[in-house]
């Protein structure tokens, strides 16, 4: 029987079989804004991620698929549906702590480099430095284990993350967020957002 959670990793992930062939076909779902893409993400998997983010699903974890899987509709699928209001973080608290019980156990390692990926970007979603020291550390390993080939693509990966370290390093958040948020921002944030590639 095919497992609950299959339907979301194959569209997240699709059909290439290498990391750069992944990446290659799924960066824009990823990483760009379109806004057919927030509608299919809303109208495939809505229900789901309101299910997440009550606390449901829990048997998922007990699957390394599964916990992925869960892990990317409180941390990615959350920042597409429910783009530009507080939801679109609602999930990071819950996603952060399977993600820290997922390391405890090595969960991680269970998984193929490229959906390591999305268990480490949940450390650098966190507006917390430790997490942040934690997501170089994890994504430095990806890139000294991946192909030649590969390196350029895990090299882009490490990158970001030492970019969203220095934020939390500086600010002790992210300041793109304080308006979605209801925070107030601080003379010298207001200074960082108008600075290009401050809102990644």
């Amino acid at each position: 029987m095919r497992a609950p959670w299959q339907a979301l990793l194959d569209w997240w992930f699709g059909q290439g079989t290498t990391a750069g062939e992944i990446a290659a076909e799924k960066h824009a779902l990823w990483f760009g804004y379109r806004a057919e893409q927030d509608d299919l993400a809303r109208e495939r998997f809505g229900a789901l991620c309101d299910e997440a983010l009550h606390g449901g699903l829990e048997a998922w974890a007990e699957n390394p698929a599964g916990w992925l899987a869960l892990i990317l509709l409180l941390d990615q699928l959350p920042r597409m549906i429910h783009r530009g209001t507080p939801l679109a973080f609602a999930g990071d608290g819950r996603a952060e702590q399977l993600v820290r019980d997922g390391l405890a156990h090595g969960g991680d390692v269970l998984l193929s480099p490229i959906q390591r990926v999305f268990i480490y970007l949940v450390l650098e979603h966190a507006e917390n430095l430790s997490w942040q020291e934690l997501a170089v550390a994890q994504f430095g390993q990806l890139r000294d284990i991946a192909t030649v080939d590969e390196q350029p693509l895990f090299d882009d990966f490490l990158d970001y993350a030492v970019r969203h370290r220095a934020v939390i390093a500086r600010f002790g958040r992210f300041p793109h967020r304080n308006a979605i948020l209801g925070r107030e921002s601080t003379e010298a944030e207001r200074a960082f957002l108008a600075e290009p590639g401050s809102r990644f």
